[in-house]
């Protein structure tokens, strides 16, 4: 089932997610549809503040950023209850786009590798080391459960930049191709 997306200004998205219950299998259904729902936006990661659940959970599949950048790790792949234990390596700098910021794009830096604890769609526990796009995109989606957007990783120069186009997605002053929930 494809879910709205919730959009910057939403109060879900500033909230500080909760643990899933690992043993109550509830949450494997909803997996799925966070698989649909962030396909059919476009993207290569969502997180459930994005679809209004303030849980600890993320999707993500790297395997759209193949046709522009040809080497890059395919993964896919559910985090539940994820853990960033490290971050390492070079400063890496990509344009980031999120799906609860329509048509908002700007540089972020993040560390190139991380080292990270979670439990996959099966339920069973990892610990496992990325890198590249594949950790960035888990450090975007991670950052969604830590109450956090990609522009609050920008100098405060270019978030006075961008204050007006924040403010007119807040107020529900965007466009997007998919289903969205933004109160007024």
């Amino acid at each position: 089932m494809i879910l709205p997306i919730y959009i910057y200004g939403e109060p879900v998205l500033r909230k500080l997610a909760e643990e899933v219950d690992v043993e109550n299998t509830d949450w494997k259904p909803l997996v799925a549809d966070m698989f649909e729902t962030m396909y059919h936006a476009g993207g290569v990661g969502l997180a459930g503040p994005q679809i209004g659940k303030a849980i600890r959970i993320f999707v993500i599949d790297s395997e759209p950023f193949k046709e522009s950048i040809p080497d890059v790790q395919i993964y896919k792949g559910a985090f539940i209850n994820p853990v960033i234990t490290e971050e390492w390596g070079d400063d890496f700098v990509f344009c980031e786009g999120c799906l609860s910021l329509p048509h908002l794009n700007e540089d972020v830096v993040r560390k190139s590798n991380i080292h990270i604890e979670y439990y996959d769609e099966n339920g069973e526990f990892h610990e496992s080391d990325f890198s590249g796009y594949v950790a960035r995109i888990i450090q975007h989606e991670y950052d969604h459960l830590e109450g956090r957007v990609f522009t609050d990783r920008l100098s405060p120069i270019k978030k006075m930049v961008i204050k007006r186009q924040l403010n007119d997605i807040a107020s529900g002053k965007f466009r997007a191709d998919y289903k969205t929930v933004r109160k007024k």
